[in-house]
């Protein structure tokens, strides 16, 4: 048996265990002023850097600094939420942050509550300019404060939203450049909320001068303003930029902007197209179940708008698509979505086009995004990113860490955000299923299939429809990759040039050229005066018998 002066003694050890204080711990107290307009429900980030400039709210991304995050639902205004060891973190969590004077920051991503057509009652980042969420007008943000962290302190670190991020700035009109915006019936019938479209024109020489000419037109897809970086301020042509543009085998935008306006340019309208989704600044340009009708919009309004506004060519021929990186993979998803209606697709290393090489990863086969298991003693971690040595930088966990701290249920803003809204099925909350499990990295094989079978596994749709689709393509599509892109996006594109030469045969009209040696994700076969004339020449090839191409070749 067990003594009383033993049991005693347990007695009083478990007592001062439960009398003892709890461990002090980092915690940030951030207030939503009384005077704000509320209430609120949005993403709610401290960051903490080491550096004063830029403001730590404007640093967040792959390479830091840390920041933790919760959701906030109805906050009240006039009440405070606090940010502690429980938030999601990135790259570090909030009880390992090292002791040291940081540059803290508060910011609060404003969601908009939506009542979708399908049913569904969600609240997203909604802007109507194309804009990350963090820099979305309207989002409230505290002052910078220099501060000590130690983990040892139990007081929070107070902070107060008293900031407001103004309005995003209009795009403004030159002779050159014109920018449109509609209000989308078909998506603001989808969203249950006002939802805008836009493009911006680069316009040719002699467009005023020439009123009965129609034009081809280059859709140009991606994330800036001007088509091609078109540019007429000489502080664009700086050597940085020069060092830059180089670097993807293209030139400024200022050394563009001079060929544009010569003499003997084609009389081209390149358009790039503004179309931001509440899941990213760009919304891939096909229906999905998560985004809505983007494709609808885009084919029922958007481009029958432009075709008015700028004397377009309305006939297949005349319709080029363009795109690099996310646009790569939208001007690819348009040529083969409508094939009746573009005439050609230029396609720079786009986003992954095949599956079964979804960056590293066989969503089909492999088991899990984070970690490649060689053998039972030896597991890996899969990157998303490399140097242009090969060098991997950022894994596929850091990623999928990042993005569940800048939004939680799909609302990154960031890259598997999108690919996840766009892809895949819808969950029972509304919010996108996610192809795997953020922490594990598990994938779920159902949400594989579904992304194959409604045909955004652009391959895999193209070998489906092959008899249909494959003479409507013949001679219209152009990969462009380098062998050493960043995010091994390259390695999707040689399996599509696979099932084409399977499908097609080897003497199949298509193109593809890949950047070597150490040609990264921004390579071009040529710069972007030198892609505009080949899309010029790819007009003329195929315009029909008898059709006059004569007034847009002033």
């Amino acid at each position: 048996m067990i003594k009383l002066s033993k049991l005693l003694a347990i007695f009083f050890v478990v007592l001062g265990l439960a009398s003892a204080p709890a461990a002090a711990e980092t915690s940030f107290k951030i207030t939503l002023p009384a005077s704000a307009k509320g209430p609120v429900t949005g993403r709610l980030i401290v960051v903490a850097s080491r550096n004063a400039t830029p403001e730590p709210r404007r640093s967040l991304g792959m390479q830091g600094p840390p920041g933790f995050a919760i959701d906030v639902e109805g906050w009240k205004p006039g009440s405070s939420a606090v940010i502690d060891g429980r938030a999601d973190s990135y790259p570090v969590d909030l009880a390992s942050l090292p002791a040291g004077d940081y540059h803290v920051q508060a910011l609060l991503i404003k969601y908009t509550f939506a009542k979708r057509a399908d049913g569904h009652n969600i609240w997203v980042p909604i802007s109507a300019r194309r804009v990350f969420s963090t820099e979305m007008g309207g989002n409230l943000f505290s002052k910078p404060v220099k501060v000590r962290i130690d983990p040892a302190a139990s007081q929070p670190i107070a902070l107060a939203l008293t900031e407001t991020v103004p309005p995003n700035e209009e795009r403004v009109d030159t002779p050159w450049l014109k920018h449109v915006r509609i209000k989308s019936k078909i998506l603001s019938d989808f969203w249950g909320v006002p939802m805008y479209i836009g493009a911006s024109a680069l316009l040719p020489r002699g467009f005023a001068e020439h009123p009965n000419a129609r034009y081809p037109v280059a859709y140009t897809l991606g994330h800036g303003d001007a088509p091609f970086s078109f540019s007429t301020d000489p502080a664009d042509n700086s050597p940085a930029a020069q060092a830059g543009a180089r670097d993807a085998n293209v030139k400024t935008g200022y050394e563009f902007a001079q060929e544009w306006q010569s003499d003997n340019f084609p009389r081209f309208v390149a358009i790039t197209l503004e179309v931001p989704s509440p899941y990213f600044v760009e919304a891939y340009g096909i229906n999905s179940a998560n985004n809505g009708p983007y494709g609808d919009a885009l084919m029922k309004e958007l481009l029958p708008y432009l075709e008015r506004e700028f004397r377009l060519i309305q006939k297949p021929y005349g319709r080029i698509v363009e795109g690099a990186s996310t646009g790569g993979w939208e001007a690819l998803a348009l040529q083969l979505h409508y094939p009746d209606y573009f005439g050609g697709a230029w396609i720079f290393n786009p986003d992954p086009i095949d599956f079964t090489r979804y960056q590293l990863v066989d969503i089909y086969k492999d088991p899990n995004m984070f970690d490649l298991r060689l053998n039972d003693w030896f597991v890996k971690e899969i990157p998303f990113r490399r140097s242009r040595e090969g060098q991997p930088l950022y894994g596929m966990r850091d990623l999928a860490r990042l993005e569940s701290l800048l939004g939680s249920k799909g609302r990154s803003f960031y890259q598997l955000g999108i690919w996840q809204a766009v892809h895949g099925p819808v969950g029972p909350d509304g919010y996108p299923v996610p192809l795997f499990d953020p922490k594990t990295g598990v994938i779920d094989k159902k949400v594989a299939a579904y992304m194959r079978d409604n045909g955004y596994d652009l391959s895999a749709h193209v070998r489906k429809n092959w008899p249909t689709i494959g003479p409507k393509l013949s001679g219209k599509l152009n990969f462009f990759a380098g062998e050493q892109d960043d995010f091994f996006l390259n390695l999707a594109v040689y399996k599509f040039e696979e099932m084409i030469r399977e499908v097609g045969g080897a003497g199949y009209p298509i193109r593809f050229e890949y950047g070597r040696p150490k040609k990264g994700h921004n390579w071009h076969h040529k710069d972007w005066a030198g892609v505009v004339r080949e899309m010029a020449d790819h007009v003329r090839r195929n315009a029909p018998a008898g059709e006059d191409v004569s007034s847009w070749n002033y």
